[in-house]
């Protein structure tokens, strides 16, 4: 029977892989076990291991939207690679994608190919897997609204099935998948759109995004959901916590539900900031800020 010990002596499995270079906050550990996955076939293959040999699972897409501890992630760290980042529009205007593909490169392909509907997702840095798990949105659209199915693989127990939005109980920033299912693969719908009124709105989102939300820095999107009572950032800017600082961790100037670090941060710096903002919050509010933003490993408590 192989163990994960024998999947990576036959080099199937990578140990000690750093993370930090596949997150945007360019902070945090390595893996203790770490799978490049270009088929379906090899989360298969490690799926029949971790049956066996139980260890805890994160699946890492662009590492938009993800910190890993500083001490890095004691268990297995399953990527996606090229072989599951492609892109074919049928006659129907019906987009397969794979899961690694990027939500930019969904919507400029399909763009490109007078197939509108998505164009909001260029305004989105993660994964088409990715946008499936946090039903990724954008300037009033979201990933629910266009999803015809995605397959998803359990590793836990082997099952493969194609789900709809409804069996995956998309919401607001929330999918029912499990730490060990893996998005594999997805369609979407599309609607008919000359390709230069695609271009036109891909053009108008991306001048959005610069104009609102900080470029050039380390970030990883919005660090908390909206609550009910109105914009995350709106409600962190009126309490004046623009600007404050733990460590090499700041809230950014530009949007205050964006964290921004400095080359030395620490993953620990951006636990604890938004530890503190969302006291801070509670304390003056009432309102209870859920994270967006997904910690993985271990993390101290914030002092």
């Amino acid at each position: 029977m192989s163990t994960l010990a024998s999947l990576a002596g036959e080099g199937r499995l990578s140990t000690g892989v750093p993370l930090a270079p596949m997150t945007t906050y360019k902070v945090g550990g390595p893996a203790r076990w770490y799978l490049e996955a270009e088929s379906e076939q090899d989360l298969v293959d490690l799926g029949r291991v971790l049956r066996h040999e139980p260890v805890p699972v994160l699946v890492l897409g662009r590492g938009s939207n993800v910190v890993v501890s500083d001490a890095g992630f004691n268990g297995v760290v399953v990527h996606l690679g090229r072989g599951l980042s492609g892109l074919e529009v049928d006659a129907a205007g019906v987009a397969a994608a794979g899961a690694a593909l990027s939500q930019a490169a969904l919507a400029r392909g399909t763009a490109s190919l007078g197939r509108g509907g998505l164009e909001f997702m260029i305004g989105i840095p993660g994964s088409v897997g990715g946008a499936i798990r946090m039903n990724a949105g954008c300037r009033g659209s979201e990933t629910a609204e266009w999803l015809v199915t995605a397959r998803v693989l359990d590793l836990r127990t082997g099952t493969i099935a194609d789900r709809d939005p409804a069996e995956l109980g998309l919401s607001y920033r929330h999918s029912n998948l499990g730490p060990t299912e893996v998005v594999v693969s997805a369609s979407f719908r599309t609607v008919e759109r000359p390709a230069d009124e695609c271009e036109s709105l891909l053009r108008e989102i991306i001048r959005w995004r610069r104009d609102h939300q900080p470029g050039g820095t380390l970030n990883a999107g919005s660090v908390f959901k909206n609550p009910e009572e109105g914009p995350a950032g709106k409600i962190i800017d009126e309490l004046g916590l623009k600007g404050l600082r733990i460590g090499g961790v700041s809230v950014s100037r530009r949007h205050a539900n964006f964290f921004v670090a400095d080359a030395g941060a620490s993953a620990q710096d951006i636990h604890d900031l938004a530890v503190e903002v969302r006291s801070r919050v509670r304390r003056e509010t009432g309102i209870l800020l859920e994270p967006e933003l997904r910690f993985a490993g271990r993390f101290g408590e914030a002092s």
